[in-house]
């Protein structure tokens, strides 16, 4: 009877181990199609100069005020996919796939996409991170470990790319780190981005999905057409000389002495300095828009 009862316990005590093992490897399941929660800060098609909240440096800013939108029209971008830093804060859905092993039968890889993306893969497996003169992708190379049920991704080999679609760009030397939080049917994704080329700061920002059953995120093929820019030029100003930077101010009412983006402008100490202003003369006060 003794014996039966020790060898009870010793089942109940494997049992109760397989469960705990199990339970400690169960994770979050982020496959599936999901439509974009728009947000207050996520704007699409920002107005020149609005830089606003992004802590760009000295060479991020004039890199910023040299853009010129007619850029895009030029056959080598009209194709060119978003990047890591950028392509999850879009306007379009996004389908996350589950990449299996066919032996092992474990997931390896999740492949996010969007329009106008490339294939990103984020890897479970340890694979080695490729060396530093690896050439670098537009999606970068993303590899993911838990943290609870929380996904912590870390992506390099980024190429360069913007971070707003107004000038406000991420260099090739930037990383990337993200995480994924997923609570019922909404998916909060946060990227940090670390650039020491054209950030003073990290910058942090968010995007939210919601699961959308049995939605489609249509093919997105693009063929480059030539739009009449002049052959051989490349679309930019030079410093001081972007005529579009005057009309975020008047828009806005940010005088001539505040800047319209870097560090400086993410923190409350800045709203502070931009009400004071409506006690400025006149002459520097840029004229407010019409409500």
């Amino acid at each position: 009877m003794r014996a039966t009862n020790v060898l009870h316990v010793l089942l109940m005590t494997f049992m109760l181990a397989g469960v705990s093992a199990a339970t400690a490897f169960a994770q979050t399941d982020f496959s599936g199609e999901w439509t974009v929660v728009r947000s207050q800060d996520n704007t699409e098609n920002p107005w020149i100069g609005d830089w606003f909240g992004l802590p760009l440096n000295a060479a991020g800013l004039a890199r910023a005020e040299s853009w010129d939108a007619s850029i895009l029209s030029l056959p080598e971008y009209q194709c060119r996919p978003h990047g890591w830093a950028y392509i999850y804060r879009g306007p379009t859905a996004m389908r996350i796939s589950k990449e299996v092993d066919p032996f092992s039968r474990e997931v390896v890889a999740y492949h996010p996409e969007w329009h106008q993306s490339t294939d990103s893969p984020v890897f479970f497996d340890s694979r080695q991170r490729p060396p530093e003169e690896a050439p670098h992708v537009w999606g970068g190379f993303s590899t993911a470990t838990w943290e609870g049920d929380i996904l912590r991704i870390e992506t390099t080999h980024l190429k360069e790319d913007y971070i707003r679609r107004n000038g406000a760009m991420a260099s090739d030397e930037a990383d990337v780190t993200s995480w994924w939080i997923r609570r019922g049917d909404y998916l909060t994704w946060i990227n940090i981005v670390h650039d020491p080329l054209y950030l003073s700061e990290p910058l942090i920002r968010s995007s939210e999905y919601r699961l959308n059953v049995n939605s489609l995120v249509p093919a997105h093929p693009c063929t480059a057409v030539y739009e009449g820019l002049e052959k051989g030029k490349v679309p930019h100003f030079l410093l001081g000389e972007n005529p579009f930077l005057k009309d975020i101010r008047a828009r806005y009412g940010v005088p001539a002495d505040l800047p319209t983006g870097g560090p400086e402008t993410m923190y409350p100490e800045f709203q502070r300095q931009l009400r004071n202003s409506d006690f400025s003369s006149g002459d520097r006060r840029a004229p407010r828009p019409q409500q």
